[in-house]
């Protein structure tokens, strides 16, 4: 299991981390950002995170039934998670939650298989303000069923884990961010934004504008 750790590690930092100068949805500069879909939308990233977040479950020694999240972010790592627990002999359900209820047919704000009776685990690829966690929280208290814990693929430790745990549940994540960020790279980003090209950064080299 942690050479499946460590595998997934380095594709994050190759494709997921990038250096520069970020702006936020909150507002907050970064330099650095976090495109974990880079990473959950490729066949091996994806995989080796449903392994990874179903071992973590397991470790936990709780009675779960369904797992899912906030769609988009969480929905390739339910999909895996549940893929992840078949392939170990046990069935779960998976789940998304709209960012807003359909407005027609029947006007679901959770798609997917989920049950009132169920013991749920929430799923989410970066936790920063832990806004989009909790929104996901909210939807499945209103539904009915019960919440068992929280796991996600990385948490930036920005206040986000703790804002989720005030709901009364554990989190736990694949990583932090301080095991992504390499300190040259971080170092050499710092100097670029205090330099007159300051905006030329990033993969792209220019100053972007991500939410989370």
């Amino acid at each position: 299991m942690q050479n499946d750790k460590s595998r997934l590690l380095r594709i994050l930092r190759d494709k997921s981390l990038s250096y520069g100068h970020f702006i936020l949805s909150s507002g907050k500069e970064s330099h650095y950002y976090v495109d974990s879909k880079l990473t959950t939308f490729d066949s091996e990233g994806v995989s080796l995170v449903g392994k990874l977040i179903f071992q973590i479950i397991q470790d936990k020694g709780v009675q779960v039934s369904a797992v899912g999240g906030l769609t988009m972010g969480a929905d390739p790592i339910a999909v895996s998670t549940i893929i992840a627990a078949l392939k170990r002999n046990c069935h779960l359900k998976g789940f998304s939650v709209r960012k807003e209820a359909k407005s027609h047919g029947k006007r679901r704000l959770i798609e997917g298989n989920l049950d009132v009776t169920d013991n749920v685990v929430i799923l989410d690829d970066v936790i920063t303000t832990g806004a989009s966690t909790i929104k996901a929280i909210e939807a499945v208290r209103e539904f009915g069923a019960n919440i068992v814990m929280v796991v996600a693929l990385v948490d930036r430790l920005e206040g986000g884990t703790e804002e989720i745990r005030k709901f009364g549940y554990d989190v736990d994540a694949i990583f932090t961010i301080n095991d992504l960020l390499e300190p040259s790279r971080l170092k050499e980003a710092n100097s670029r934004d205090e330099s007159p090209e300051a905006n030329s950064v990033g993969k792209q080299g220019v100053l972007r504008t991500e939410s989370f």
